[in-house]
């Protein structure tokens, strides 16, 4: 009897965070959303970091490297660092996550969903975006332990004669609603197809000498990836049919088949960098969604070591640019 009043008595400590999120509206970012109830008593291991604008994976997690990350229910979280572990609290504001790892306090969710989580982020110090790429695990292989003292979350359910009456009204009208639309002839999907190659600046220690991505309608995707010395990797994975309609709308809202067919220098110091070393890749994007089809090529996209944008095209091309690059580089392990 005495326990279960200390449970009665816990039960707005534990359910008090998602009580707060049927409150809070969804946030999103482009073409995905996030809310709380993604990042709440989430368990991860980082898989790699990548250099966003050359595409380059710069560090990965091997035998010697280990770090888990878990997300509690009460705003803290606890990580492991080769064998080392430490606390503090993360808060989530619209897409950027709070949280400290390696002097970094904010980070932009690029990508989450139930298997992969890509955190983003930059340094006044450093060139180019970076992206944490982690994957998603179970609590038995992670390093945490749960303390002794602590009750598991409980979910209360009231039995109410009338509200369990109108729960099956809904439920019998949901089942009539599917078997119409099911005897209603489906529609072909629209045809959508995605292509980008080029981009960034050829030289450093393992020079990149293709980078192609390609979505097909089917929601297939292929990344041909090719450096000097590593010579060429093929990744080859499907994107959700659902995931690739939101994609294109936000395509279609940044006004992307209005946009020039060429954006190229405009001054002197452009021209003049098209000679130096390293050598700027043009970048092509070619998106096509029902019988609108557009092909944009930049000559120079992004910015070098020096953090020049020479050549003036939209900022909304970044981050459709990114989108694409961001469904490639995830790790998919469903």
């Amino acid at each position: 009897m005495k326990l279960l009043i200390r449970l009665l008595a816990c039960l707005p400590i534990f359910l008090s965070p998602y009580w707060n999120f049927a409150q809070t509206p969804e946030a999103s970012v482009d073409y995905f959303e996030i809310d709380e109830r993604k990042i709440v008593e989430t368990k991860w291991k980082y898989a790699y970091a990548l250099h966003l604008e050359s595409n380059t994976i710069i560090h990965k997690a091997e035998n010697t490297y280990e770090y888990f990350l878990y997300f509690r229910y009460n705003y803290t979280y606890e990580q492991f660092l080769n064998g080392k572990f430490s606390r503090g609290n993360w808060r989530l504001i619209e897409e950027d996550l709070h949280y400290s790892f390696k002097h970094i306090n904010k980070f932009t969710i690029a990508a989450i969903d139930k298997q992969v989580m890509v955190l983003e982020f930059t340094q006044e110090n450093s060139r180019g975006t970076y992206q944490y790429h982690f994957t998603r695990v179970s609590t038995a292989d992670v390093p945490f332990v749960k303390p002794i003292n602590e009750l598991p979350l409980v979910n209360v359910e009231i039995n109410n004669p009338q509200q369990t009456k109108k729960k099956w009204w809904a439920f019998s009208k949901k089942r009539k609603r599917k078997k119409k639309e099911a005897a209603a002839p489906k529609l072909p999907l629209t045809y959508i197809s995605i292509e980008i190659t080029g981009g960034g600046f050829y030289g450093g220690i393992d020079p990149v000498e293709r980078d192609y991505i390609q979505i097909k309608n089917d929601g297939r995707l292929i990344r041909e990836f090719k450096t000097a010395y590593n010579g060429l990797i093929v990744t080859k994975k499907t994107i959700p049919r659902q995931e690739l309609e939101k994609f294109v709308q936000s395509v279609i809202d940044k006004d992307f088949f209005n946009m020039e067919r060429i954006y190229d220098c405009e001054s002197v110091i452009c021209q003049e960098r098209k000679t130096e070393q390293p050598k700027p890749i043009p970048l092509r994007i070619a998106i096509a969604y029902g019988d609108r089809r557009k092909v944009i090529t930049i000559t120079i996209f992004g910015k070098d070591e020096r953090k020049i944008k020479y050549v003036p095209y939209p900022e909304a091309l970044d981050h459709i640019i990114a989108g694409i690059q961001n469904m490639a580089h995830r790790i998919d392990t469903s």
